[in-house]
């Protein structure tokens, strides 16, 4: 059953019924009219494993940012000129058991035009190819559906104001995890990780899917930090 059928078939949660728009934190994000889609290498051996879920990962930008506001390379995420992002999609990754596919054989290379309609909630050219070479190409047969599938999900969600979280007495991992799944019907505290970097700060959520795209819990590595872990969000000041 290819992807996109896999999601019409979502019962759930009602994940696209509470559908919002795109999360406010993209709202100045004007598309570019052009991008250059720039070649990518495999930086290990193919693995072409059978799926057995999926993992939607979203980087929090601002402390990605913190220490590249100024480089050229990644001056639309971080400059401000294209507006300010808070979560940003890393990428939707396949799993398969303890391992995980990757760089599998591509019938074709994202066209220009592809890579640009997805930098409002990716806002960089060179990781969104690099997320079809390494994980989409072990999905889908072509760029468009990767992208499609990632952008219903990404606009199945509800991101919660982690600005306004962020100033939370007493944050732990846990209270990152249960403002995602008090602002998204139908999802888990379990299936809901957090990556907090050495010194305790947000880096990342990731969302662990089952075959059919329902959230299920993740496993060890993916949930990340504990609840009870204290943890800091970085707003980009």
């Amino acid at each position: 059953m290819s992807l996109l059928r896999r999601l019409s078939l979502l019962p759930l949660v009602g994940m696209l019924a509470h559908a919002a728009p795109l999360a406010a934190q993209h709202y100045q994000c004007n598309l570019p009219r052009a991008v250059q889609a720039p070649q990518v290498r495999p930086d290990a051996a193919p693995r072409p494993l059978p799926v057995t879920g999926y993992t939607l990962a979203l980087s929090w930008s601002p402390e990605f940012c913190k220490p590249r506001k100024g480089q050229p390379r990644h001056a639309r995420q971080c400059s401000g000129r294209a507006g300010m992002f808070g979560l940003v999609v890393h990428g939707l990754w396949p799993d398969s058991g303890r391992s995980w596919p990757q760089w599998c054989s591509a019938q074709r290379q994202p066209q220009p035009r592809e890579v640009a309609a997805n930098m409002c909630i990716s806002p960089s050219a060179a990781l969104i190819v690099r997320q079809w070479a390494k994980h989409g190409s072990c999905m889908a047969r072509n760029p468009a559906t990767y992208f499609k599938v990632t952008r219903i999900l990404w606009e199945g969600l509800r991101i919660p104001d982690y600005d306004r979280v962020s100033r939370e007495d007493d944050l732990t991992a846990g209270t990152i995890r249960t403002r995602f799944v008090d602002a998204n019907p139908g999802w888990v505290h379990e299936a809901v990780g957090v990556k907090l970097n050495a010194r305790g700060w947000l880096e990342e959520l990731r969302l662990c899917y089952d075959k059919r795209f329902m959230p299920k819990a993740c496993d060890r590595t993916r949930f990340g930090a504990r609840d009870e872990a204290p943890a800091k969000i970085w707003r980009g000041l």
